[in-house]
């Protein structure tokens, strides 16, 4: 058996805490406050991206085939690159990679609307464009998960506050973007999502953190980072098991879902109509913020996993062919589920891994939770036209979820993995 039960995790974090901020505000000091305002602006832009990417391609007579294949372009670069932007981020500095990541992704949105707004849009080209994207978000990804210990003190309040922030923004986004796909057009949408990362951005600029003890030509070299990240994530057996799981979840629900539920929505419904079921999804998952910041519970995981068997609604919704109330009432329970066990998730990442790894930790946590995502996504047009689309999302909304979340708690590590208390913080 794999070393890392609850008692050694908390031991090990003991011996290597991630670097926090030690004076000031435990929550809203002015760095802390720059970084919620940059996830909040460009969330409210990826928000936005679902129902003008659907939209656009669907009219341009691509299918919901090309929907999942668009996606799962940016979605196998991702996870494809993120172990190495972990690798980056604790070297070379989080907050450098997280700005430079941006300004790459103001390009490309800035392509993508030119090629809409000229209305020469070929599949090839949007999926160059997700998987150039894919990668900026690899080298992003990991400065997510190191810059809050050392920027806030309150850690699962920060995760609890971002998680709403970011939900609230994806409430916000897919509600204009349907909007502005009607009104305007799908090229709109997609500039405005490049303006929300060059905001993202120069906020993100503006933090002080201290550059990383290492640069150039010091300490071991990349294949050694990359060798000590690895081992340091497979001796937590909480950490890998979780991952494992999702995988199945990722290929069943998460990825089919994506492409599916917004084919059958915007088909027979409108796409204001996903632009509101989206939006309810968003403000479940700011609801499971908001009550994350309030349950403190001792053993997280448990709880969040408890939590996850409303994950399935939204599948199960689109699944039955309901109507509009019922599609906006799934997603909101579950954005509630996915919000809370979110919070949890995250503040266990952060509080029980040592800082001076922390980003390529959770790179590799981040990489194995989505790496079948990608196909997922690519498989859904295919065995939707076998199965029917609702037939897949019905079966990912319900089998798979109970069987997961039972797993979860059947598992001593997962289940007991006790909090961190706020005196650490």
């Amino acid at each position: 058996m794999e070393r890392g039960g609850p008692e050694e995790e908390l031991d090990r974090a003991a011996r290597g805490p991630v670097q926090r901020a030690e004076v000031g505000p435990r929550l809203w000091s002015r760095d802390f406050a720059l970084f919620f305002a940059a996830r909040a602006v460009a969330r409210t832009g990826d928000g936005m991206l679902p129902v003008a990417l659907a939209a656009g391609l669907l009219a341009h007579g691509l299918g919901a085939g090309g929907v999942g294949l668009a996606m799962a372009s940016y979605s196998a670069l991702f996870v494809g690159f993120v172990i190495f932007g972990g690798v980056l981020s604790d070297r070379w500095g989080a907050r450098r990679m997280m700005v430079a990541a941006d300004l790459v992704r103001v390009v490309t949105q800035a392509t993508a609307a030119v090629l809409f707004l000229t209305g020469h849009v070929v599949l090839w080209q949007i999926c160059v464009i997700g998987a150039v994207n894919g990668i900026a978000a690899g080298a992003f990804q990991p400065g997510v998960a190191s810059v809050v210990p050392r920027v806030a003190r309150d850690v699962q309040g920060a995760n609890g506050v971002i998680r709403t922030a970011e939900a609230l923004a994806m409430l916000v986004g897919p509600a204009v973007a349907g909007v502005l796909v009607a009104v305007v057009s799908t090229a709109g949408v997609l500039g405005v999502h490049a303006a929300t990362y060059a905001v993202g951005a120069l906020l993100l600029a503006l933090i002080r953190l201290p550059e990383p003890a290492r640069g150039r030509g010091e300490g071991p070299g990349y294949v050694a980072d990359l060798v000590e990240g690895w081992r340091e994530f497979r001796s937590r057996t909480w950490m890998w098991s979780v991952i494992l799981l999702w995988m199945v979840l990722m290929v069943a629900m998460w990825g089919p879902q994506i492409p599916l539920a917004s084919a059958e929505i915007i088909l027979g419904h409108g796409s204001q109509a996903f632009g509101l079921v989206s939006a309810a999804l968003g403000g479940g998952t700011a609801l499971g913020g908001v009550l994350a910041t309030r349950i403190r519970p001792g053993f997280p995981l448990r709880v969040g996993a408890i939590a996850l068997f409303g994950a399935g609604a939204y599948s199960v919704a689109v699944g039955l062919g309901l109507g509009v109330p019922a599609l906006a009432l799934g997603a909101a329970v579950s954005g509630a589920a996915m919000g809370f066990w979110g919070v949890m998730w995250m503040t266990s990442v952060q509080t029980q891994v040592p800082g001076p790894v922390l980003g390529r930790i959770h790179a590799y946590e981040v990489a194995g939770s989505l790496a079948m995502l990608p196909v997922g996504q690519a498989l859904a047009g295919p065995v939707a036209e076998v199965f029917g689309s609702r037939t897949v999302l019905l079966v990912g909304g319900t089998v798979t979820v109970v069987v997961v979340v039972l797993v979860l708690l059947l598992l001593r590590p997962v289940r007991n993995l006790p909090s961190v208390p706020a005196s650490r913080s």
